[in-house]
């Protein structure tokens, strides 16, 4: 089944409007992803009004498109009941990388260690949140790679965890006279007078029945930037960051990065050169070359799925780091340059159990022809054979050569030629940037020299510095739940005390 963003609250007016009196001044978020949403949850809760800007046509970002999960520790919903942040910590910190210890500054490998242990102590409220006050299910735990522990979170039901979590909480907001949404607003400059930021200035898209147009527009207030990354930047930030991924397919639209509207105002950077290549995005039959690929959701391979090269055989711990199986599938698969689109074609099996518990996922690659439904004979003897020593692992009577622990719901023991068989073939894909403008445990945007910049939060993949060289699977969703409610609180303070004394002295 095919799923859609959901509707938005306005669209941007087609002609100027009068700015807003003073009293009308909002706490401003840009961008109407996850981040943005937990901000403006918080900030609404705390009687504040919001003003939210998206330059895209609908809201939800790439948050809408999450599709493996959340983690979260500690909750109920784990069937491991010995999981602790301490834990989470962990592996956060084995998949963030060497950049903790090289090529850094002191002040900067401190900061990420308190970037991750307030994202990673934080995951259990952060899931407890979107359940308990907000009416979302993620009662399905499963293990992705990198992690020790099964705790990415995702709804027992047909919706993505991604299509969820945004189309309930956008909903929530947009009963709440609080809020307001602008979509095809572009933000072109942030306002900063005396060592504060006072607001920002945007282009708006309009439309009139004859022809489009443009208002230059102005809102006043406090900032949250929750804008996203720049992994569809191509030839801008991307290019400019990792020359040597020209060519590889993204997961990301085409759109240029918001961190240089921050860094024109003296924001300081982290991590831009850590770029995340995921290892499964779908090569589509239909358009094989496509640059832009759906991609292939961890939770697969969570589920039990494996990895095949062309030959049939297994080459890799399919729950490694992203990172380490990115390596691994482009150290061994064959390379191919359709249309100068560089590609390292792959088959992701599922066996029935994996596919039946990933159902959510499989109805939708199905129904777009990224996945099809076949029998083992159809993937060779070779193949046959290897999915028989998969089969004979998981069942206990083999040790994994690639020392693989956690095989999801796979149930297939007795591999026969007729037996059935989800594949898709997938390769590595360009899909998340961990660098971005530089922030604290409180969300505050730091200049050059580390200091806060006042009035100015940022949240989500627009931040850097959270996630080191690598993220883990599950963690993009809680990065924007912690800091972008971290964001709303520390945003609704400074109004509260800033301008409702200005607003008195009116």
């Amino acid at each position: 089944m095919a799923f859609t963003s959901p509707s938005t609250s306005t669209s941007c007016p087609a002609a100027p409007t009068p700015p807003p009196p003073l009293s009308a001044q909002s706490v401003i978020i840009v961008g109407s992803g996850l981040a943005g949403l937990a901000a403006a949850s918080q900030l609404v809760a705390h009687k504040v009004p919001v003003h939210m800007l998206d330059r895209a046509p609908k809201p939800g970002g790439n948050s809408i498109k999450a599709s493996s999960g959340i983690n979260g520790v500690p909750t109920r919903f784990q069937p491991l009941k010995d999981d602790t942040p301490g834990l989470f910590f962990n592996d956060t910190i084995n998949s963030a990388g060497g950049v903790l210890l090289l090529r850094s500054s002191s002040d900067q490998v401190l900061l990420r260690e308190q970037l991750i242990r307030t994202l990673t102590s934080s995951a259990g409220s952060a899931v407890n949140w979107l359940v308990d006050e907000n009416g979302i299910d993620l009662s399905r735990v499963v293990q992705l790679g990198g992690h020790s522990r099964p705790r990415t979170h995702r709804g027992a039901g047909e919706k993505p965890p991604g299509v969820a979590i945004v189309s309930t909480l956008l909903g929530l907001l947009e009963k709440n006279p609080l809020f307001k949404l602008q979509t095809d607003a572009t933000v072109t400059k942030v306002l900063r007078e005396d060592e504060e930021v006072l607001g920002v200035e945007y282009t708006c898209e309009g439309d009139s029945s004859t022809t489009a147009t443009k208002t230059e527009e102005k809102l006043h207030g406090p900032v949250i930037f929750a804008s996203g990354g720049f992994a569809g930047d191509a030839h801008g930030l991307l290019a400019k960051y990792r020359p040597d991924l020209a060519g590889v397919p993204t997961t990301n639209q085409a759109r240029e990065g918001s961190q240089p509207l921050l860094t024109d105002i003296g924001a300081g950077l982290l991590d831009m050169e850590s770029v995340q290549v995921h290892p499964t995005g779908f090569i589509d039959p239909k358009d094989p070359a496509a640059q832009v690929k759906f991609l292939a959701a961890e939770a697969l391979r969570g589920e039990g799925a494996i990895m095949l090269l062309e030959n049939g055989t297994r080459f890799v711990n399919e729950l490694e780091t992203r990172k380490n199986v990115t390596d691994a599938i482009m150290r061994s698969a064959a390379t191919t340059t359709p249309e100068n689109t560089r590609q390292w074609p792959v088959n992701l099996v599922l066996d029935e159990g994996a596919a039946e518990a990933a159902s959510s996922h499989l109805g939708f690659y199905t129904w777009k022809g990224l996945v099809r439904k076949t029998t083992v004979s159809e993937l060779g003897t070779s193949a046959l054979q290897t999915i028989q020593d998969y089969a004979d692992i998981v069942s206990g009577r083999k040790t994994d050569e690639y020392h693989r622990t956690s095989f999801g719901s796979w149930t297939l023991t007795d591999v026969r030629p007729d037996s059935v068989m989800y594949v898709g073939q997938v390769t590595p894909v360009v899909h998340f940037t961990m660098g971005g403008v530089t922030i604290n445990e409180r969300s505050e945007v730091l200049d050059m020299d580390m200091k806060q910049i006042r009035g100015l939060w940022a949240a989500g993949e627009v931040a850097g510095g959270v996630h080191g060289q690598n993220r883990l699977g599950g963690s993009s969703l809680l990065e924007c739940v912690v800091f972008g409610r971290i964001a709303g609180d520390q945003a609704a303070k400074f109004y509260q005390e800033h301008y409702a004394t200005r607003l008195d002295d009116l």
